[in-house]
């Protein structure tokens, strides 16, 4: 048994089944009632900026990001809190530098973004083969852990009641995925995201009421918690003083984080360059605002639950958020704070809900527009109706293949997923955008050669980690063959990335007629991407 009441249980069960109901209609209400593309795909860039926005910090705030973060936090201290910041900067390094070239040069899918440089089947069979390679373990990870966390709350921990739980949400997911499209999936991320900030913001202060609203005072208390001492508030915790160890994990959640394809996705729904702007700066602010707020959650944790307690419950310290949620109220718990806790399990659930619908969603654009329509099929044009279809039967096949792996793997220590998406987002496809945005002389050579090597160091370097084997929190944790350093590989494989596409480019066989032509051709629509200059109305 979990050891929440039994009153909580019941609320958040009913809390669970009201989520699934409203969300089920508000997909329905709000999903395209036509087989028209771009209502599906973008929604037909209805969103202002405010929905735009929230929606964009629902998909990067996801349940991985919200759970983990808070569980390195309460069990890490500092690292924890340097890893929460790294998020924030990736989604301001997406803002300031990609996400209105992305807006004006893309139409539906990153298969589109680049192929406006490099037209060519086999740049958009390869991205949809790196868009579902850096989504997929993201997918699979937290459909399987969201299945232990359902059954945590609502205390039952028969096996069959956690895969059952897997199967139930990923049904859901395929269905918000399908039938809400771009839009029903962002209404659904708005929602999220207002509950979330609420419960949140109420959860830390009471935290902080509880240290009469002095941080130091519950700084010294985390650190007591915590069993580490002094070096729980000191650097370096984490990856046991390595500092290029440390330095590797920032550089790959700054540049992976935000350019992952579910999140590039969304710049593609706004109406126009300024108004991506301004959902920028309200997903960056609300995104600031989470992390903040989980911070002090995480430091809370560790000073209310303890390091024991919450190791005891999940090594990662994922229920963390759970914990000192019940241990902040006390065992004499008022209707008030049961709602507060009932509040708090239902913004959890949203998160999980809407999480894995919008990485679904992805998927099943990428495999419908990349791949089939485009990829597979050039030289005959697909009609709308017939593109729509094939990418709601996507989106169910995407989810049944990660229902099944999720509830395959639910027994296997997964965080090597998570990972392993992070690095690809930071190898392969940020700096595919970023050469194709901003270098006037880059090609498709270089194109392949950089999704192509960032896969392919990632997936090579990963087999050394000791997220892999060698470690208690690895996959394989009853083996040793660990070979690389570090525990992400983003030091090496980013820069192999880059260096990829760049020798790639140069090296490219092109006789020089061809080479202007592709300079030319950059040339006639480099105003237009970098600064809409070509559609100022959107």
């Amino acid at each position: 048994m979990s050891g929440f009441s039994s009153e909580a249980q019941t609320m958040s069960f009913v809390a669970f089944i009201a989520v699934t109901t409203v969300t089920l209609l508000l997909c329905v209400m709000t999903g395209p009632d036509r087989d028209d593309l771009d209502e599906f795909y973008t929604g037909f860039r209805s969103l202002s900026p405010m929905q735009s926005g929230l929606a964009i910090a629902g998909d990067y705030i996801s349940a991985a990001s919200v759970l983990g973060t808070i569980g390195v936090i309460s069990l890490l201290g500092q690292d924890g809190l340097v890893l929460s910041l790294s998020t924030v900067l990736s989604l301001v390094l997406l803002m300031f530098l990609l996400a209105e070239p992305l807006r004006n040069a893309g139409r539906f899918t990153m298969g589109d973004v680049l192929t406006r440089r490099a037209p060519s089947s086999a740049v958009r069979i390869t991205t949809c083969l790196v868009t579902l390679i850096a989504l997929f373990p993201l997918l699979i990870f937290q459909l399987a852990g969201a299945g232990d966390l359902l059954a945590f709350v609502l205390g039952i921990n028969a096996a069959g009641f956690k895969t059952g739980s897997i199967v139930l949400l990923g049904l859901l997911m395929i269905i918000y995925a399908a039938i809400g499209g771009m839009k029903g999936t962002a209404f659904i991320q708005i929602v999220k995201t207002v509950v979330l900030l609420a419960a949140a913001a109420a959860i830390a202060s009471l935290i902080l009421n509880r240290f009469d609203f002095s941080i130091p005072s519950l700084l010294d208390a985390a650190a007591r918690g915590s069993g580490a001492g002094d070096a729980y508030l000191a650097p370096g915790l984490q990856f046991g003083g390595d500092g290029l160890d440390m330095i590797s994990a920032q550089l790959t959640v700054v540049l992976g984080a935000a350019c992952l394809p579910h999140i590039t996705m969304r710049m593609f729904s706004s109406r126009s360059a300024p108004a991506v702007r301004r959902s920028m700066s309200w997903a960056v602010s609300t995104v600031v605002v989470v992390c903040l707020l989980c911070a002090v959650i995480g430091f809370g944790a560790a000073a209310v639950v303890g390091h024991e307690q919450i190791t005891g419950a999940d090594p990662q310290g994922k229920t963390s958020i759970l914990l000192v949620s019940q241990a902040i109220m006390g065992s004499d718990v008022s209707t008030f704070e049961t709602l507060l806790f009932t509040a708090m399990t239902t913004a959890i659930f949203l998160t999980l809900l809407s999480s894995v619908a919008g990485i679904t969603l992805a998927c099943a654009n990428t495999l419908a527009h990349d791949l089939i329509t485009h990829g597979l099929r050039r030289k005959q044009a697909l009609r709308d109706s017939t593109e729509m279809t094939i990418a709601r039967a996507t989106a169910a096949a995407v989810g049944l293949t990660a229902i099944f792996l999720a509830a395959a793997s639910r027994h296997v220590n997964l965080q090597a997923m998570v990972t392993l998406s992070f690095c690809l987002g930071a190898s392969a496809v940020a700096p595919a955008l970023i050469y194709s945005l901003f270098w006037r002389r880059y090609n498709r050579t270089g194109l392949l050669s950089t999704l192509i090597g960032g896969t392919a160091s990632v997936l090579i370097l990963i087999t050394g980690t000791t997220l892999v084997s060698g470690s208690d929190q690895a996959i394989f944790p009853d083996s040793d063959f660990t070979w690389f350093p570090y525990t992400t590989t983003g030091l090496v494989s980013v820069p192999v990335g880059f260096l990829a596409g760049w020798v790639g480019t140069v090296f490219a066989r092109h006789n020089p007629g061809a080479r202007r032509q592709e300079e030319y051709e950059y040339d006639a629509v480099e105003a237009s991407i970098l600064a809409d200059a070509a559609r100022p109305n959107g």
